[in-house]
């Protein structure tokens, strides 16, 4: 039946709707189909494993999801108030620098004993902080007769670890080259400029270190941010694998009793961006190239919000793949490009919706006319019965591969943690999936997908991109730095 189900989605032609006055062309007019797989339309109903769930003494909440038929372990724990979001404003980066740090020293081990020992165990360990994530995250595998070693080494980064200045130096030295390495990248001053016009001032806008705050940052900085913000008070410890409840409680009790809750958790919460003003048109000026990279999007939700299984399946009717709409309309037929795709990123705080795609400076303006008629087509016309169809199977599909290991399966139980999901909210996935109406979608295309909403974004040649860009709105344009041209940096 998988097998069944995702070879209907990778075949299915996507049709597109009709208006009135002139009739759209079908997205996949022209593009052969070699043949359908016969699937089935009945409902996907399931009951997914349960990980056994308790709290430690010292506030940390553990999950564990038993699965002995191989003899090895996978956990993630799970620190809210230790990621990226709650960097300071003129240190970004911090929390990224101090999760990478932590396992480069301990009052015990050195960075290289630590990666010796991982090596003799064959086993994993690492720590992370994205730049807008209100999370760290610590992670390790392992065969299951190493599991206490490694969980000894984990705590012991955790607790203990060091910063020493010589490996801050060198960290610092990667992170000058890789920073300047960065700038040459069209698709992240892409990805940086879109992140300005959509969040604004919000921590979200971020996008981690810059040379400036790198160079800022000390061990001192390392050392108050992981005591302020590395506590156990509200952190998850998910494992999957080859390890009881019992068996884990009865390890982690003792050895977790050093992580002690502070007198006072200071973590403020989450919030959400101001809502956008307004349409923007944004150019990033990289003179001769002969490439543009165009992103579209605008705020959408937050994980939780209620339009959330709409805009799923609205986002994979339009860009999802290589049978949404956009692929096939700007690859398939047109030939502008190589891809094009759209995504949705919904947080704990309202996330956003993009459309990019990256073309020849010569089709830059019938890319983008062709990207924005399909954002209006998804707002003006319903979709047809068939073209719906075939995306809510694709979803359910690619839900149904997620299911195939008790490491994907505790993953949907942290984020039901993480977000506050009901108990059965991924058991009714795929009903909630099906239940999705033409209307539903059409509605928040119209809510989120708005002209007056909408930030278009472009790297490429300013001589060449201007004019085009004007047509749709004034337009701001900065340099590879980030410098507004004319003005000081925002």
């Amino acid at each position: 039946m998988k097998a069944a189900l995702v070879l209907a989605a990778a075949l299915a032609c996507a049709v597109s709707a009709q208006t009135p006055q002139p009739p759209p062309e079908a997205p996949g007019k022209g593009v052969v189909r070699l043949g359908k797989v016969p699937v089935s339309n009945d409902i996907v109903k399931i009951r997914l494993p349960k990980p056994a769930e308790a709290d430690l003494g010292n506030g940390v909440h553990l999950m564990v999801l038993e699965d002995h038929r191989a003899p090895q372990i996978q956990f993630s724990v799970i620190v809210p108030g230790a990621g990226g979001y709650y960097d300071p404003a003129d240190e970004p980066g911090l929390a990224a620098v101090t999760a990478a740090l932590m396992r480069e020293g301990t009052a015990s081990k050195s960075s290289s004993q630590i990666s010796q020992q991982l090596e003799v165990m064959a086993a994993s360990l690492g720590i992370t902080a994205s730049s807008s994530s209100p999370d760290a995250t610590i992670s390790g595998a392992c065969l299951t007769d190493q599991a206490t070693k490694l969980i000894d080494l984990a705590i012991d980064v955790v607790l203990h670890p060091t910063f020493p200045e010589d490996e801050l130096a060198r960290y610092r030295q990667r992170m000058q080259a890789q920073l300047s390495q960065q700038r040459a990248n069209p698709g992240f001053l892409a990805a940086e400029m879109f992140s300005r016009a959509v969040y604004g001032s919000h921590p979200a806008a971020r996008m981690g270190l810059t040379p400036e705050s790198i160079a800022r940052i000390t061990r001192e900085d390392l050392v108050q941010f992981h005591r302020a913000h590395y506590v156990p008070d509200g952190a998850l410890l998910a494992i999957a694998g080859d390890v009881s409840m019992l068996q884990a409680r009865m390890v982690l009790e003792g050895k977790l009793a050093a992580w002690k809750k502070p007198p006072v958790v200071t973590t403020v919460a989450v919030r959400d961006p101001a809502p956008i003003a307004g349409p923007g048109v944004f150019l990033v000026a990289r003179p001769s190239s002969v490439q543009t990279n165009l992103v579209v999007g605008t705020q959408a939700v937050e994980r939780t919000s209620p339009d959330y299984d709409a805009l799923v399946v609205m986002n994979k009717i339009l860009g999802g793949g290589p049978t949404g709409r956009l692929f096939i309309h700007l690859r398939e037929e047109k030939g502008y490009t190589y891809g094009a795709a759209s995504g949705l990123s919904t947080p704990a705080y309202r996330g956003e919706w993009q459309a990019s795609t990256n073309v020849r400076t010569d089709v830059t303006e019938a890319a983008l006319t062709d990207l924005l008629d399909e954002i209006r087509q998804m707002r003006d016309t319903a979709v047809s019965d068939e073209e719906l169809a075939d995306a809510k199977r694709s979803l359910v599909a690619q839900y149904a591969l997620e299911l195939e290991s008790p490491a994907q399966l505790v993953s949907l139980a942290v984020n039901r943690w993480r977000f506050k999901l009901g108990a059965d909210y991924y058991d009714r996935y795929a009903e909630r999936i099906n239940a999705v109406t033409s209307e539903q979608v059409q509605q928040v295309a119209r809510k989120y997908l708005a002209p007056e909403r909408l930030q278009i974004v472009a790297v490429g040649d300013p001589v060449r991109l201007t004019d085009t860009l004007k047509k749709l709105g004034p337009v701001e344009t900065y340099d590879a730095d980030g410098n507004r041209v004319g003005g000081s940096r925002e």
